[in-house]
């Protein structure tokens, strides 16, 4: 008996916290309608114009990144193209791989569609055969390796699948999730 008791109280202090909190939402989106209402042909115009200014950068963005060569997931010769490839773009993605290597297949189909899908992140691909030194200096031991790139600076790697489930079956999204939480690409 005491126990119901309870339980009605906390579900009427629930549902008062429920009713003040969509008032709250409620009011904010009645005064936001009522600003757009009360804005004349000039303010709708400057607004207008602003999202002009901001669509035109985010397009001019774009063709920069494409100039760069991101929006293609393509091999690169040797380590010092490693280095220039690097130093023009702000966030890259380089696969650490060998031919021989299945899993590096894998990896290869899922960094093809995340290269078309995130244009703010160049994706690389490098043989580790062809580039002893730079897997010296980078600690590469386990094919395939990711090394994540942010401002010339090795932010983060992902190595092998264990941060991909531990299965050859990952899923693109897992993949693109991981690169999300080392902010080298744009995941929502």
């Amino acid at each position: 008996m005491e126990a119901n008791a309870s339980v009605d109280m906390f579900s009427k202090v629930l549902e008062n916290q429920l009713l003040q909190t969509t008032k709250l939402v409620e009011e904010h989106l009645d005064s936001e309608i009522q600003k757009l209402d009360q804005m004349d042909e000039d303010e709708l115009e400057r607004l207008k114009e602003k999202r002009l200014e901001a669509l035109r950068k985010a397009q001019q963005q774009k063709q920069e990144w494409l100039s760069k060569g991101h929006g293609e997931y393509r091999e690169i010769p040797s380590e010092r193209d490693f280095f220039q490839e690097v130093k023009e773009s702000k966030k890259v993605v380089c696969h650490f791989y060998r031919d021989s290597t299945f899993r590096c297949k894998i990896l290869d189909r899922h960094l093809v569609i995340l290269s078309k899908k995130h244009l703010e992140t160049k994706f690389l691909k490098l043989n580790v055969e062809k580039a002893p030194f730079l897997c010296e200096r980078l600690r590469i031991k386990v094919i395939p390796t990711l090394a994540l790139v942010k401002d010339g600076k090795t932010q983060d790697y992902v190595v092998g699948f264990t941060d991909l489930g531990n299965t050859d079956d990952f899923t693109t999204e897992t993949l693109e999730w991981r690169l999300g939480c080392s902010d080298i690409l744009n995941y929502r």
